[in-house]
């Protein structure tokens, strides 16, 4: 039978209760143990997948088409489970649901309310998908006194009492401020936020508290008589050089172990970390660096790129290099002059065109593909970058001087246009231009079929490749010739050979763009092959420069 934990945040958001449950989770799995992590999410939106990214940073989508928690992402590469639809929930799905079934009748008449039909539909959803389960780590969001979030803790303190205290651990991660002027760390705000769980219903079992200075065992021995747990489970949780350090750094402060305890269970041979402590040697003892520009729309939030960032960081781990990423406002670029982009971007060893949505810096990004053509400079188009580089490829090589998008208006040259018709795996999906928004593009994984002499061939190994996909506009199939007398090659398409997946220049020293999205299987113990030989290309391109 699964055991559950569960994890709160107090005091204040951003405490990264994300990161140590994956960590958490990592750990785990390095005794042996099989985990599942879940996040749930009190906002009202059903998903993330309509909000803007400087509201949520990055969605997250997993192989089964669900728009998610950029969590999810850090679940994902710290363990190396694929996330599904059912490990992230929010308060819009959950009342959704309920209010359908309300509507069909399922609750015989009965008046409904949040105890029991919305907590029954959370633990409902906690308990679900469990077969072959050592732990399941659910991570609420939010802060502990948000009205948001009380029906999940509500939740989570029923499912202790109905599955006993020897079935769920309880963690509390909260802030243990330093106070410069009086040169002290302070408890206060943490005992605080124990209380408001504990009225709540919820004792902790294991406190995980956040500071920026080492947390003295006087403080320690404090905190745990006014919280009422032992000392040991008082877990201090500094900044790490790198997040690909906190397992390492939460196992040494005894993070695992207390859980362990707190179940009862004793005796558990050491976590294997070896693969661990190789990623973190290969970050702290890098050969060389590379800085990589990423020509975005987004760049003012880098959560907004969260996954991708992380991508880049794992190409550099496969090559043992540092990746120095430089984040350019697209926009930038559409007022100035050929000159001053150029000096923007000739320090760079390689350029990435990300995904992203509207017209809002697209002739920034164009100018930017333009010039790594031009200069030979490796480029990395993805999504929406890759449709750039048909635009500008279309533009400037293919004769077809209007070339746009008909996601930025009306144009006569639709290079790019909504996708309306695509196969998937419960059938032929049909999109119309004025439907809802969201859940509504082509979303998940997708195989595609590679072209047996191209480029990302060579570098998957395989002529058939599965990869996320996250779009509502597709390269129109109409321009494939035009396009590929200009230079470019259709190196991967859909099975039915009606939807480009992948574009390349052979004659260019590294030039590829694609209709997916590979950042989000990365992992730094697994990096992407498309980012590996990316910041390949980079380290070559630096000795050139």
């Amino acid at each position: 039978m699964a055991r559950f934990i569960f994890i709160t945040g107090g005091v204040v958001s951003s405490l990264g209760k994300g990161l140590m449950a994956a960590s958490l989770a990592a750990l785990l799995q390095a005794r042996g143990y099989k985990v599942r992590i879940r996040k749930f999410d009190p906002y009202l939106n059903v998903d993330p997948g309509t909000m803007s990214p400087y509201q949520h940073g990055e969605v997250y989508v997993t192989d089964d088409g669900a728009e998610t928690d950029l969590d999810l992402g850090h679940y994902e590469r710290f363990t190396g489970v694929a996330a599904r639809q059912s490990d992230n929930v929010t308060s819009g799905r959950i009342y959704r649901d309920i209010i359908a079934r309300e509507r069909r009748g399922d609750y015989l008449g009965a008046t409904v309310q949040v105890i029991p039909h919305v907590t029954d539909a959370i633990k409902e959803f906690a308990r679900a998908e469990l077969e072959d389960l050592d732990f399941v780590i659910c991570e609420i969001g939010g802060t502990v006194g948000d009205i948001e979030s009380l029906p999940f803790i509500e939740a989570i303190r029923q499912l202790r009492n109905e599955l006993g205290r020897g079935q769920t651990v309880s963690i509390h991660t909260t802030l243990v401020p330093y106070i410069a002027a009086a040169g002290e760390l302070k408890t206060k705000p943490t005992q605080h936020s124990v209380r408001e769980l504990t009225s709540l219903g919820i004792q902790p079992d294991v406190l995980l508290c956040r500071c920026e200075h080492p947390l003295p065992d006087t403080e320690r021995a404090k905190i745990a008589q006014f919280c009422n747990v032992p000392k040991s489970a008082v877990i201090p949780a500094l900044d790490a050089r790198s997040i690909y350090a906190v397992p390492i750094q939460y196992h040494g402060e005894g993070l695992d172990d207390e859980v362990l305890r707190a179940f009862g269970i004793e005796g558990v041979a050491a976590p294997e970390l070896r693969r661990w402590d190789d990623i973190v040697d290969r970050l702290d003892n890098p050969e060389g660096e590379v800085t990589i520009g990423v020509v975005g729309k987004y760049v003012g939030l880098p959560d907004a790129y969260k996954s991708l960032q992380e991508a880049l960081v794992h190409g550099g781990i496969a090559n043992r290099v540092k990746v120095h990423t430089r984040w350019l406002d697209a926009e930038l670029f559409e007022n100035e002059n050929e000159a001053e982009i150029a000096a923007r971007l000739e320090p760079l060893h390689g350029i990435l065109v990300p995904g992203g949505f509207g017209e809002r810096g697209s002739e920034g990004k164009i100018q930017s593909v333009r010039f790594a053509r031009e200069r030979g400079v490796p480029f990395f188009g993805i999504c929406l970058g890759l449709q750039m580089a048909c635009i500008e490829g279309a533009r400037n090589l293919a004769g077809i001087a209007a070339a746009s998008s008909s996601e930025f208006g009306p144009t006569d040259e639709p290079v790019v246009g909504l996708i309306t018709e695509w196969d998937s795996a419960s059938g032929r999906e049909r999109r119309e231009a004025g439907g809802d928004l969201g859940g509504t593009m082509r979303l998940g994984a997708y195989p595609a079929l590679l072209a047996g002499n191209s480029h990302v061939r060579a570098i998957y190994g395989t002529g058939e490749i599965s990869e996320r996909h996250r779009h509502r506009y597709e390269v129109n199939i109409h321009y494939k010739d035009a396009l590929e007398a200009g230079g470019l090659v259709f190196s991967g398409m859909s099975p039915d050979g009606e939807l480009p997946e992948i574009i390349e220049r052979p004659e260019h020293p590294w030039f590829v763009g694609v209709q997916f999205h590979p950042e989000l299987k990365s992992k730094p113990f697994e990096p992407h092959p498309l980012f590996a030989s990316f910041i390949e290309a980079a380290v070559r391109q630096s000795r050139l420069v």
